[in-house]
């Protein structure tokens, strides 16, 4: 994988500071036995279908121009430095052979989505426009840390000679598309990505689900995910690092419909953002006045922190209550603060929320007691 190298620890001497911010930026979650077992599954049967493609780099760089080649946010972004990058483009031009890349081909687009290979591909492109990173904080992009005495020491694109620049142009970098043949979802995508792109640490589920997924959905996600009263719910104020409370969010909103529920819950999530990837401006809103019409009652009726019943937050009693009140916004019983109590003390719920809580017969039996208990 082409930056694994460069999230080497042994390498970074702030590196045990940086992983111990990241668990305090991390959500609080009750460690639950088979949600950890969901979370790392292993997907069901697929049919793959993997074939080699040669394109040239020109041919790569046009279809990027095009967006017919998506490179996903990742957290660690582009991290290569000019060196490496000058490097790579240096082997381009004396004919060393190049690691293929993955691209991934969606199916009602036909663009390619790159699963591993962003450093390389990025280099490319920075090279053949000019410059080197972002639009937004970029330089001159000329070859550097080359041996002085080779031809291409410190050169731009429009240094090179015309031969040179289509020798570059025309090199050919070996690329392995993958598309999903069945089911028709493309949810192994997701495995792949979980897989192949690791980036040298591993991508949390719901950072892999805002690569794959991106556009107007993971946007109301990031902006809901802001509101004040699922701060208090959550009793976390910073943004969670890994997205965890906005997995918590999908979740949500994925299970207010139970009844097309089937496990595991990580693809489930998946399928559900995937079809919502781009939805109307009208359901936005919808499902913005929901979510925050059920959190002000939450935290009016039950208090900040609700879901923390033992030790972090429970993601079982979270979605079932969550949902039972989403469905009763406006008849909400007196004492609805004794009956969520006299419901998390329940042993058939404590055990129903603590074991096989991605089971489907599991997780209807909890939306069934939560809404009887709570509502009826």
């Amino acid at each position: 994988m082409d930056d694994i190298d460069a999230a080497d620890t042994t390498l970074n001497p702030h590196a045990v500071d940086d992983r111990t911010n990241d668990l305090q930026d991390r959500l609080e979650l009750e460690p639950v036995t088979s949600e950890d077992e969901d979370y790392h599954s292993a997907p069901p049967d697929y049919k793959i279908m993997t074939y080699p493609a040669d394109f040239t780099l020109k041919v790569l760089y046009e279809q990027w121009e095009e967006d017919e080649i998506m490179i996903p946010k990742f957290q660690r972004g582009f991290v290569w430095n000019q060196v490496q990058a000058s490097k790579l483009i240096e082997s381009f031009l004396v004919g060393l052979p190049i690691p293929a890349v993955f691209l991934y081909k969606e199916k009602d687009t036909e663009k390619h989505l790159v699963i591993d290979g962003q450093q390389r591909l990025l280099s490319t492109f920075y090279y053949f426009k000019g410059i080197f990173g972002s639009t937004e904080n970029c330089r001159i992009f000329n070859l550097k840390g080359l041996n002085e005495a080779s031809p291409f020491y410190e050169k731009k694109f429009e240094d090179l000679r015309e031969a040179e620049k289509r020798r570059l142009r025309t090199a050919v970098l070996r690329a392995f598309i993958v598309q999903q043949i069945d089911p028709n979802d493309d949810t192994s995508m997701y495995h792949i990505f979980e897989r192949l792109n690791t980036g040298g640490t591993f991508l949390a589920n719901q950072e892999i689900r805002n690569c794959l997924y991106h556009g107007k959905f993971v946007e109301f996600l990031e902006d809901i995910n802001k509101f004040q009263k699922w701060r208090d719910i959550l009793g976390k104020s910073e943004i969670d690092k890994r997205r965890k409370d906005i997995e918590l969010i999908v979740r949500f909103l994925a299970m207010r419909d139970i009844s097309a529920y089937r496990p595991p819950m990580k693809d489930f999530l998946s399928i559900y953002m995937r079809k919502n990837q781009s939805p109307s401006e009208e359901i936005l809103e919808q499902n913005r006045i929901l979510f925050e019409k059920t959190c002000e009652r939450i935290i009016r009726n039950l208090g900040g922190r609700p879901f923390h019943v033992r030790a972090g937050l429970n993601p079982a009693t979270f979605d079932a209550v969550m949902v039972a009140f989403s469905k009763h916004l406006d008849r909400i019983p007196e004492d609805i603060e004794q009956r969520y109590r006299n419901l998390v003390e329940d042993g058939k719920f404590v055990q129903i929320t603590r074991e096989g809580t991605t089971q489907e017969k599991s997780v209807r039996l909890r939306f069934e007691q939560a809404e009887k208990e709570l509502f009826e």
